[in-house]
């Protein structure tokens, strides 16, 4: 069945939700801190299906600059630590029975450089998935006014109301890159 009324607050939510999986995204990224959060785009092959890390394993931080990752199946073992290897990170993982260290390397100027990129790159990709929002609701607009069910003053307003919450919604995205950036880049 097709829509047939305009709700401003199924937009925001929408694009929430965008900027809620840039701030995860964020949150992986590595800063020379340890952050429990760097393994979770890591998917492990276990039982004849790729999954992610925080199914097969806790990963904790004892101290600053170290990762400990108890993995509950010893058989899995040597498969977590091969997919934290060949991830993308550039971590090394120390094997102690059921348990991987893994000791997060001070960055040095190129690296931060790669990951302010990469936290420019998601930035952009959810910047992208806030205007697809945007365009939908003006879409939905539009349609309603064809339909005669919002006059031009009503078509005005929500088209205002949609590019406000669009607005903010990417100004959100801009700090939050801001504040990961000065972050990635403090030596």
């Amino acid at each position: 069945m097709a829509q047939t009324t305009f709700d401003l607050a199924d937009l925001k939510r929408r694009m929430q939700g965008a900027v809620q999986s840039f701030k995860g995204d964020l949150a992986s990224l590595r800063t020379g801190r340890a952050s429990a959060n760097v393994l979770d785009p890591i998917q492990v092959e276990a039982y004849g299906a790729r999954q992610p890390l925080n199914q097969l394993a806790t990963v904790s931080v004892p101290e600053a600059r170290l990762l400990s990752v108890q993995v509950w199946d010893r058989s899995m073992v040597a498969a977590v630590e091969k997919a934290i290897r060949e991830s993308d990170l550039g971590l090394n993982p120390q094997t102690e029975g059921q348990v991987l260290r893994i000791r997060i390397p001070e960055l040095n100027e190129q690296r931060r450089k790669e990951m302010v990129k990469v936290a420019h790159k998601y930035a952009e990709e959810s910047k992208v998935a806030v205007r697809h929002v945007r365009r939908d609701g003006l879409d939905l607009i539009k349609k309603l006014e064809k339909d005669g069910h919002l006059t031009k003053d009503d078509v005005t307003r929500e088209s205002d109301q949609v590019q406000k919450a669009t607005d903010q919604h990417i100004a959100e995205i801009d700090q939050a890159l801001a504040a990961k950036e000065k972050e990635i880049l403090h030596v």
